[in-house]
């Protein structure tokens, strides 16, 4: 079991799980305990839920149909997409070369040229090692996993040890709502999304394994999850010290990367370069392997005619086109996608959570999803700058809209609603 809790951790800890925690110690500073524990909820707790209510589900798609068919297909498929080729996965080859590779190259050289080669490289291992799916536990959680963790436990003692500290005041966004901001930065790890694509993966690694009963498959899902969340939450722990401790070291860039690069140089210089790019590239690697290797899972039953192979090789194609476009380019795309989408992954994941209990109300998933949904499309579209008129104005009078909670009080009101229209509607329905 030791080794799945790894194998599901290295699929977590990938390119945002590296450069964003530092990036919010860095800017809560002295309001970083709070801003953390809503971090932690996002990026830990739902995630490790996301896993067990898949599994228990056996597929996002069957989760997904008890809000409606089409739905679970349209859901689905965008899930993948953004977690996957459209995002995700060019996020992790982007992320190790720009922020760990490309600042340590010569001036005067070919930054894309470079990309290219290090691309290339990247995900014609990951292709090699999601080729090969009954191998994933072996390569990852007994051999990559603990080489990255070591890594990561020395780069933090060293810091202890001998780093440069000042703690700064917080900025502006974390003064006065650091725990709804350190929620919402949670969903920049993709990890509650990526959730719903990794519950089938554990689930067909625990089959392999031996453990055929659904019983089994779910309590050993929990117990990988309770093992992989505690290492999750220990590691950003220690990278949210560093940029808290660092805060008033260093300036404020445009991600964690940039303070997490200063950190390692103070303390090691040049071979801190080395060692930076090996964690980035690590971490990455497992969590691109993971994805690709569930994407291509999912799609391969839905288009029956094409192999796991073939779409294990042509998402690596098309993530390799787009990662060279650029990480900067990358995370703006992600931030409105994220905000769309992740407000209902979470209505789905506690929903799945209180199945037990729900499951005779036929008018609760599609209410609350519908309402969730229609709030969260219309934040994300107003983040990018597009007004719907008078659409805009009503949702920007919901309580917590401007903070990305506006969904919140639009569920409770769906959910009270369906539960009136079960007391009354289907109490007439036939038996």
């Amino acid at each position: 079991m030791v080794t799945v809790s790894f194998m599901l951790f290295s699929l977590f800890f990938g390119a945002g799980n590296l450069i964003f925690p530092p990036f919010l110690g860095q800017n809560a500073a002295e309001n970083t305990l709070p801003a953390i524990l809503g971090f932690l909820i996002t990026a830990v707790l739902l995630p490790v839920l996301g896993v067990v209510v898949v599994a228990q589900s056996e597929g996002l798609d069957k989760l997904g149909a008890r809000v409606n068919k089409k739905f679970a297909i349209i859901f689905t498929v965008l899930i993948y997409l953004s977690i996957g080729p459209g995002l995700g996965i060019p996020r992790a080859a982007s992320v190790p070369f720009e922020m760990a590779v490309a600042p340590y190259l010569p001036e005067g050289t070919s930054l894309k040229l470079y990309m290219l080669g290090y691309s290339l490289v990247f995900f014609a291992i990951a292709a090699w090692l999601a080729l090969n799916p009954s191998k994933l536990v072996d390569r990852i959680g007994r051999f990559l996993t603990p080489t990255l963790l070591t890594m990561i436990v020395f780069l933090f003692i060293s810091f202890i040890v001998k780093g440069v500290t000042d703690v700064a005041q917080p900025q502006p966004e974390y003064r006065s709502a650091a725990f709804l901001k350190g929620f919402c930065e949670g969903y920049q790890t993709m990890d509650t999304i990526a959730a719903l694509n990794f519950g089938l993966v554990i689930a067909i690694t625990l089959k392999n394994l031996g453990i055929q009963e659904k019983s089994g498959i779910i309590k050993h899902t929990v117990l990988a999850g309770i093992v992989a969340g505690t290492i999750l939450t220990a590691v950003y722990g220690m990278l949210t010290y560093m940029g808290t401790q660092s805060s008033g070291i260093y300036s404020i860039q445009e991600n964690g990367a940039w303070t997490l690069r200063q950190i390692v140089y103070q303390l090691f210089g040049e071979f801190g370069a080395i060692l930076l790019a090996a964690i980035f590239t690590l971490a990455c690697l497992t969590t691109c392997v993971g994805l690709i290797n569930s994407i291509s899972q999912y799609f391969s039953t839905l288009f029956k005619r094409i192999s796991y192979n073939k779409f294990v090789l042509g998402i690596t194609l098309f993530s390799f086109a787009i990662c060279n476009q650029g990480l900067n380019t990358i995370l703006s795309i992600s931030v409105p996608i994220l905000n769309a989408i992740y407000p209902v992954s979470i209505m789905l994941i506690v929903l799945g959570l209180c199945n037990n209990f729900i499951s005779g109300n036929r008018f609760i998933y599609p209410l609350t999803i519908l309402g969730t949904a229609a709030i969260s499309v219309i934040y994300a579209i107003d983040g990018v700058g597009i007004s719907l008129g008078f659409v805009s104005r009503i949702c920007c009078s919901l309580p917590l809209y401007d903070l990305g909670f506006g969904w919140v009080s639009i569920t409770a009101a769906m959910l009270v609603l369906s539960f009136v229209l079960h007391a009354i509607v289907g109490k007439k329905q036939p038996a």
